[in-house]
């Protein structure tokens, strides 16, 4: 099995993703899930919804974040049922613009989809900065535990 990655957008993009950054504050205004066969999964008004499609990857355009704690069955599980759906401009707004909760069961937003996707609570809640930065806390996490653990067997 290869190794699971989210892709952070950070391109000039349409004015929806400028507008995306300068509400969130954020270099990236899309997130992918990128799996080891090369499908890229998310949801994108773009693409009119959930989706899964391959992208020609441009370094330029994209950061990659390595996610070695997801489960590609478990993702794909996930993803089976929501594929096909809309996308959530109503979740987008509601979640992201207004500190209310909304969220349409059969549509998504691509931070939201891919937070669902890797296990979050609450997924509505993530801009495709803020989750990256989690991803990346969560690795340090598991790093600094890893190696603490080392450090104990050394010790024993």
């Amino acid at each position: 099995m290869g190794l699971i990655y989210l892709a952070l957008y950070k391109g000039r993009g349409t004015l929806f993703n400028r507008l995306v950054r300068l509400w969130t504050r954020s270099i990236y205004s899309h997130c992918e899930i990128v799996m080891p066969d090369g499908r890229w999964l998310s949801a994108s008004a773009m693409d009119g919804g959930v989706r899964a499609k391959r992208i020609d990857f441009n370094p330029e355009h994209w950061d990659l974040i390595p996610i070695p704690w997801a489960d590609t069955q478990a993702i794909d599980a996930l993803f089976a049922p929501e594929e096909g759906g809309g996308y959530d401009y109503l979740g987008l707004f509601g979640s992201q613009l207004l500190p209310v909760s909304v969220h349409a069961w059969w549509r998504w937003f691509c931070s939201e989809l891919c937070a669902h996707l890797l296990g979050f609570l609450m997924p509505h809640r993530y801009s495709p900065g803020q989750l990256g930065e989690v991803v990346k806390l969560i690795n340090r996490i598991l790093q600094m535990q890893a190696a603490h653990g080392q450090r104990n067997e050394q010790d024993a």
